[in-house]
């Protein structure tokens, strides 16, 4: 049974019925999905929740699918982990990682909006699939596509990380590689999605796309006890999942499900592209796109399509956005790798640089329960890393020692 009453306009509110469109005609704003919640009240409970498998779609209620889903029927419920290692690091009582590092199937947080996205394809009777994307997006796209037997259209800026690349040709997608960056690789694919009939997951399905982001938020606040956080750190490149986030805990508040409250949001970003950072920190809404530069390839979007509505959830909750340089970035992925045993990708290094960041700077207290978004897994990005290298030794007992700095002293005392 499907919840959804229909499309309306973010910015004007004009309703639209439900359809393969993501643009409102009378102001241009952007399409989301209306749902019946006084319904879903009285249908979804947390004991009812509790009952069903841990997958995302133990909120199926909250997301705009008509049936079944089509893909991805053993995506989310990842975990939330106590970092207190981490948080003895930085200086602060509880802090959560929320690791979409080890989703189903493509090790991002992408896996949710392509199981939504496709599964909407599915039902809108599409017979092929495509996308836009920065890398982790066509990693998710191509998996699901092979598994749901769809044709899939992957567009890439040509500089993406090999590991990317490889880890999208092999599901036998078609990739293409466009010169220019990722604005560039949008604007085509919204020309061929008005020409051929291809669902574009982030561009003609991006209403519905978007609502799979909401599980992250749902999960945090049932892994935390049905309670919402303090503070949330996520990163941004389009802007769309700390929007969605934001919702979610909005979404969880009407229903009952959790006790009302203010989480402040932050959003995290690569100095070499950081648009959104950039308004928040000089008081505006108003995005200045930018050329982006930054080894957070999957941050790089210079023209974010949310970056309006990322900036009033982050300034309206009380938040604030910092960006932090490439040399940050590494550090903070060998900082989380060290303390938690978790291997992020450059996305993730940038908001727990950003954490860093905002705890020293007194925005993030020890007060706080916060909770990072760790989006992906850093086996994706290893280009970005250089690490020492190393050497071989002979198969002795003293070379080992040598190679270890094992001391005479120590040695004879164990």
């Amino acid at each position: 049974m499907s919840f959804v009453k229909g499309l309306k306009c973010r910015e004007c509110g004009a309703p639209y019925p439900v359809e393969p469109v993501a643009i409102c005609e009378e102001c241009f704003g952007p399409l989301e999905v209306d749902y019946d919640y006084a319904a879903i009240k009285t249908q979804l409970t947390r004991e009812e929740i509790a009952s069903r498998p841990k997958t995302m779609w133990r909120y199926r209620e909250l997301l705009p699918l008509d049936g079944d889903p089509a893909v991805g029927l053993q995506t989310g419920c990842t975990p939330l982990v106590r970092a207190e290692r981490l948080a003895a690091a930085l200086g602060v009582g509880e802090l959560f990682i929320k690791n979409d590092a080890v989703q189903h199937p493509t090790l991002s947080f992408k896996d949710r909006v392509v199981a939504v996205a496709l599964s909407k394809a599915r039902e809108f009777k599409f017979e092929a699939v495509g996308c836009a994307s920065t890398g982790n997006l066509a990693n998710s796209v191509a998996a699901n596509a092979a598994a749901a037997g769809f044709p899939a259209y992957i567009l890439i800026p040509d500089n993406l990380e090999k590991s990317k690349v490889t880890a999208t040709q092999i599901y036998g997608a078609t990739v293409v590689p466009v010169k220019g960056n990722y604005d560039d690789v949008n604007r085509l694919c919204s020309e061929i999605a008005g020409r051929h009939p291809i669902a574009f997951v982030n561009v003609n399905l991006r209403p519905f796309y978007g609502e799979g982001s909401k599980t992250f938020g749902y999960e945090i606040a049932e892994q935390l006890g049905w309670e919402a956080p303090d503070a949330v750190v996520v990163p941004m490149a389009g802007g769309s999942l700390i929007t969605k986030i934001y919702k979610a805990f909005g979404e969880l508040s009407k229903l009952g499900l959790i006790e009302e409250k203010q989480t402040r949001f932050y959003g995290a970003q690569a100095t070499g592209c950081n648009p959104i950072a950039a308004a928040v920190k000089a008081g505006t809404r108003d995005i200045r796109p930018v050329k982006p530069d930054t080894i957070a390839k999957s941050l790089a979007i210079g023209n974010p399509a949310d970056g309006y509505f990322a900036t009033g959830v982050i300034t309206n909750t009380g938040g604030w956005s910092e960006d932090v340089t490439d040399a940050e970035i590494i550090s903070a992925m060998k900082l989380l790798a060290e303390t938690e045993g978790i291997f992020t990708e450059t996305a993730g290094g940038t908001t727990l640089a950003v954490t860093k960041k905002l705890i020293e700077q007194g925005r993030l207290t020890a007060k706080d329960r916060i909770v990072i978004a760790i989006t992906g897994n850093g086996l994706k990005t290893q280009e970005a890393l250089t690490l020492e290298d190393l050497k071989s030794i002979e198969p002795k007992l003293s070379a080992f020692e040598s190679a270890a700095g094992f001391t005479r002293a120590a040695t004879a005392a164990a």
